[in-house]
């Protein structure tokens, strides 16, 4: 099925709405067929099955007590108010959620993000007439429809952060109540519809409906936060706290629910009877008195059926050169300097076979010309431990480091003088980093920014008075996505910092969306919806006319020649110089390719025990034979069997174990080549990163295959696809529907292992994505659990992690998880990858030692002390570890695949996360096999035991992990693809010397 010729899926909300929909209905909703939802994109047959109870959704009760509604993952449903059969109202594609009745009971509230932001809608109690009443860019949550029934009041973050707002139901006018600091969400009516209470800051306020001042109500203590208040008719005030016993609900400051697990969400009432949700249950509570009503609501699932892709481990064919990192058109405009290979390159731009200007082990990257087109200026570790900036004279061919940083550098910009570098100084996880300028002659550094969240690339105006970066411009603090726009910083370090926005919409990105400020001071280039743009802008950055398309496809990384009349950029998989005076483009076409690196040895490992991940057994005495990089045999020990081997690892006191898959790292130029090293070096022999800068995954991918890189081998995708909002600098603030095809190109054009559907990506966007990555063989990973079990996506990745919502649809509070959840994962037998978050600080408090551990050094300092000293974490994140493993046990025995990862590129935290489902119920065993043959087999990977056959992925261990699962931590020797090394040559290796 083609999506792009389905429009209707990107119709108007309206029109989506009539076609769903209909005709106004005609009877009762519980005697209504529920609406038609559009099939799965692969044509499989959906699975249905019943619920009872459900995870993080809402209840509210209609005025006259007949009938309830609530948000089951992201759907409308009604039931009778004593219970039985719930009947869905809308489809699958909403993402609707927190219902609220019209006082004639005639229809029902409740905000949806059907078209890419949270709008407020309404619709008939049979979910027929359903009509949008805010539209725009901003996001609109938790309706509450005034008892008179004029008035819905919402949360909004249309007036620059989260405020109480109204809309009046006969014209749509809009009022705004509150403005402050707060964050002010949740609003409820008194019972006179005079008087608006809501929450803010984790405490409980009260606001005249018509306008006027903010009275606070409720005080939370320290380590305690109200939320979602609520009034009944006689003005008794309801609301959910969150602390360190739980969650429960409290009336007029008295706990009243006991040890239930209230979901925080505001209670409804019907006269003295309230509402709400706890356990996974419907409760309807009148004092004391306690009732449970019953329900039975039918989801469907799919099991995905396509072809695999499958990653050639064996050919040594020549393999084109794809993961170009960075491409820097020379000054003069004939030469191109790049990243490939874990070298730095340089090749004419009228294209040819590239000239490699380094050659070695050390990780380079970042290209960038010296203005008088002398020299190159690039990062890199050559000079042992972490990496440098580093200047290359083309004339003579010598480096020079030119910084000593405690951070480290990226993004090398010259100034226009030639005197000064500008340079990211990465302090942090994920690209966080100060900007900081050298003197390229003294090395004298000057720092003219602290730690930023996540910036882009420097760029100079060319009369030196400004750097700028891209940084993201949130909407509100309850949300971190923002806009990519420009972050003016004055290059003498006196002046403030100020914002400059390219355009309303984002850069695409912070990885290499610009902006790049042309010489002449004129322009500046970025990338927007996927392609290249250039406006006009004063000398201080302030733009003078709209952005304007030079290209149709997508585009990538612009730089500028000196004299401002070209630009090249990367098109998917080719690099381009467009005329800027004329439009003209033409491709540079490159001759460049590489072999995949097998060994031509015969190895044989002799090792005291092993555990093979597919019997639940310690084998005694074993010989593994290995030729080339797979594994020939599994032998009782034998000398005999040592006849031709180049290599004996003798290794009777230790265990072999499959090589470690951590099923989600990302990985960071910034920590060079070390961190390929210490994965190895913790026995992690792949690595899925499923979520990167377009062209820097490849390029770890390919510099791995090649055997240019020692390190595990790479399984990666582009960018998380964001819809036009975006938090990480991985990350792509997706335009619309032509945007998102672009991206499909270019993940098809890179060969991506895996596409991932961010956070903000909708319902009908993720479904295209699935349709557009299975028919490349390729899997599908996000957040999201539904609709995304229904549109075949095959991966989730974290049991909690980021939503949109706010709140997670995958666990309630305390982390516990209910038969909603279960059955979507089991039922589609679908991948989960759960990042208990805070698994390494428990390990470490039983296993002090390892905070001493060599392995370390090969860290920078802030990665180090997550390990030495633990994460930095709330503790109610760590609360709901028990909670977390209570429902992945469930998970498991229910049927879902699960996969060992740790949504961080520091390797010991693998092993942290499989002893955490050790403490949750899992044998040592199951343990193992989730970072071993499970994650194997989600990647469709020959690897994960060791079977004659499979890639020669090893880890020598003390212990038996069968007994201690922390056996794992201690690894003696890894072979990586039929490649030995012990522990002690990686850590050497390390202090690599130019």
């Amino acid at each position: 099925m083609n999506f792009a010729k389905r429009p209707l899926l990107w119709a108007s909300p309206v029109a989506l709405a009539l076609a769903l929909f209909g005709a106004p209905a005609m009877a009762a909703p519980a005697n209504l067929p529920p609406p038609a939802n559009f099939p799965p994109p692969g044509g499989e047959t959906p699975q249905a099955f019943d619920v009872h109870a459900g995870t993080s959704y809402a209840v509210a009760a209609s005025p006259d007590g007949q009938w309830l509604a609530f948000d089951l993952q992201g759907s409308l449903w009604t039931i009778p108010a004593k219970g039985g059969e719930a009947k869905r109202i809308t489809d699958y594609f909403n993402d609707a959620h927190l219902p609220t009745w019209s006082p004639d009971g005639s229809r029902i509230a409740y905000y949806a993000y059907r078209d890419g932001d949270y709008d407020l809608w309404t619709a008939r109690a049979d979910g027929s007439d359903a009509r949008q009443l805010t539209h725009g860019e901003f996001d609109d949550r938790e309706p509450s429809w005034s008892p008179d029934g004029k008035t819905i009041a919402f949360a909004s973050e249309r007036g620059g952060g989260y405020d109480i707002w109204t809309i009046d139901i006969a014209n749509g006018a809009l009022t705004q109540l509150t403005k402050g600091p707060r964050e002010d969400r949740a609003p409820a009516w008194s019972a006179d519809s005079a008087t608006i209470v809501f929450s803010g800051a984790g405490s409980l306020y009260s606001v005249p409906a018509h306008g006027g001042e903010v009275t606070p109500l409720r005080t939370a203590p320290t380590g305690a936060r109200y939320d979602s208040p609520s009034l009944s008719p006689k003005g008794e005030l309801a609301y959910v706290v969150a602390d360190g016993a739980g969650s429960h609900l409290e009336i007029d400051g008295k706990a009243v629910s006991g040890k239930e697990n209230v979901f925080p969400f505001r209670a409804t009432w019907v006269g003295g009877d309230a509402y709400y949700i706890s356990d996974g249950l419907i409760r309807r509570r009148n004092g004391a008195k306690l009732a449970t009503i019953p329900f039975t609501a039918r989801l469907e699932v799919v099991k995905p059926v396509y072809t695999r892709a499958k990653r050639d481990f064996t050919s040594t064919a020549p393999r084109r050169v794809l993961g170009i990192q960075h491409p820097a058109l020379s000054p003069d405009g004939a030469q191109i300097a790049f990243i490939a290979l874990g070298d730095l390159y340089v090749v004419p731009s009228t294209g040819g076979k590239p000239q490699a200007l380094t050659h070695d082990e050390a990780l380079e990257a970042d290209a960038a010309w010296s203005p008088d087109g002398r020299s190159l200026a690039y990062t890199s570790d050559k000079g042992g431990g972490l990496p440098q900036i580093w200047v290359r004279d083309l004339a003579t061919g010598k480096d020079r480091q030119v910084t000593s940083s405690r951070n480290q550098p990226l993004g090398a910009a010259w100034s226009p003088d030639g005197r000064r570098i500008a340079f990211l100084d990465t302090d942090g996880r994920w690209g966080v980093a100060g900007l900081q300028v050298v003197d390229v002659e003294s090395g004298v550094m000057t720092r003219l920014q602290p730690s930023l969240p996540q910036p882009g690339k420097p760029t100079w105006s060319p009369d030196g008075r400004y750097v700028a970066v891209a940084l993201s411009k949130p909407y509100s603090t309850s949300f971190r996505e923002g806009n990519n726009q420009i972050w003016m910083v004055p290059s003498d370090g006196k002046g403030a910092p100020f914002w400059r926005d390219a355009d309303k919409a984002s850069l695409d990105s912070r990885g290499g969306g610009g902006p790049v400020w042309s010489p002449d001071g004129q322009k500046m280039a970025g990338i927007q919806d996927g392609v290249l743009k250039i406006w006009p802008v004063a000398p201080d950055g302030t733009a003078l006319g709209s952005p304007r398309a030079y290209t149709s496809e997508i585009s990538h990384y612009p730089t500028w020649s000196s004299d401002a009349k070209s630009v090249l950029f990367q098109a998917a998989d080719k690099l381009k110089i467009v005329s800027v005076e004329t439009g003209a483009i033409r491709e540079v076409p490159l001759d460049f390719t590489y072999t995949l690196a097998i060994p031509k040895t015969k190895i044989v490992i002799h090792a005291g025990g092993l555990v093979d991940a597919v019997k639940d057994a310690t084998q005694a005495n074993k010989d593994i034979v290995i030729e080339g990089n797979r594994i020939a045999a599994v032998l009782d020990h034998d000398p005999r069997n040592y006849a031709g081997a180049d290599k004996v690892i003798e290794a009777p006191t230790l265990t072999a174990i499959p090589g470690l898959i951590d099923h989600h790292a990302h990985a960071q130029k910034d920590f060079g080549a070390n961190l390929h090293l210490a994965w190895l070096s913790y026995g992690i022999t792949t690595v899925r990163d499923p979520g990167n800068q377009p062209y820097d995954g490849i390029e770890d991918r390919e510099a791995s295959e090649a055997g240019v890189r020692i390190g595990p081998r790479i399984y990666t995708t582009g960018p998380l696809l964001e819809w036009r909002r975006v938090f990480y600098r991985m990350g792509v603030a997706v335009s619309g529907p032509a945007h998102l095809e672009r991206e499909i190109v270019r993940a098809r054009a890179l060969k991506y292992d895996l596409i991932k559907s961010y956070v903000r990506m909708p319902d009908f966007g993720q479904r295209r994505l699935v349709e557009a990555a299975h028919d490349m063989g390729v899997p599908v990973a996000t957040h999201e659990i539904f609709p995304a079990a229904y549109t075949g996506v095959d991966n989730t990745e974290h049991l909690g992690a980021t939503s949109r919502r706010g709140f997670s649809p995958k666990q309630g509070p305390q982390g516990k998880v209910y038969e909603d959840v279960i059955q979507l994962f089991g039922r589609s037998g679908r991948t989960l990858t759960p990042t208990n978050f805070g698994s390494i600080n428990i390990f470490l408090a039983k296993h002090p030692e390892f905070r001493r551990d060599p392995r370390l050094s090969l860290y920078p300092e802030w990665a180090r002390k997550t390990v030495s000293e633990g994460e930095a974490l709330p503790p109610a994140l760590l609360s709901m570890q028990a909670g977390q493993l209570e429902g992945l046990k469930a998970m498991k025995a229910a049927g879902t695949l699960v996969t060992a990862g740790t949504d961080t590129m520091i390797a010991p935290n693998l092993q942290a996360e499989i002893s955490s489902y050790v403490d949750g119920g899992f044998t040592p065993f199951e343990a193992l096999q989730t970072a071993t043959v499970n994650s194997a087999r989600a990647l469709n990977l020959d690897a994960g035991t060791i079977e004659p056959g499979k890639l020669a992925d090893i880890a020598l261990v003390e212990g038996d992990p069968r007994k201690d699962i922390a056996a794992t931590f201690r690894v003696k020797q890894v072979i990586t693809n039929g490649r030995p090394f012990t522990v002690e040559e990686l850590i050497a290796k390390a202090q690599r010397k130019p």
